[in-house]
């Protein structure tokens, strides 16, 4: 059997552009692709910080450096420039591979800049 688990995050990241026209996706700093291990064409979750908007698209690769986290297409609607979301991509494991998986998690600060990693969070006090 296989459980789906968190497989990459990118926290708190801003969205630079939300275009409508363009065809749907999700176009991300090809930097943060790399870091997070999100691949280009990857299912993505989008789950907006700012107006609690939740959606699924897929990533592709925007240029390298820029820091854009552009919203395309019909997602467009969910997320404007400025919002602050959190992408998350998930895989299916075994009970082996679960056993050792841990996360890769990237916060992002200021002009989503890369400010510290982790491969877990800690727990929430009551």
């Amino acid at each position: 059997m296989f459980t789906t688990f968190l497989k990459a995050k990118l926290h708190r990241a801003r969205v630079t552009h939300a275009e409508l026209d363009y065809e749907g996706s999700c176009a991300i700093d090809e930097d943060l692709l790399e870091a997070s291990g999100i691949r280009e064409y990857e299912q993505i979750q989008i789950y907006n910080v700012t107006n609690g908007e939740r959606f699924t698209t897929y990533a592709i690769r925007a240029e390298r450096a820029s820091r854009t986290i552009s919203v395309n297409g019909a997602a467009a609607h969910k997320a404007r420039p400025g919002d602050i979301v959190i992408i998350c991509a998930y895989g299916q494991y075994d009970a082996q591979e679960a056993a050792s998986h841990k996360p890769v998690m990237i916060y992002l600060g200021e002009g989503n800049h890369v400010k510290g990693s982790a491969n877990l969070i800690p727990s929430q006090a009551a």
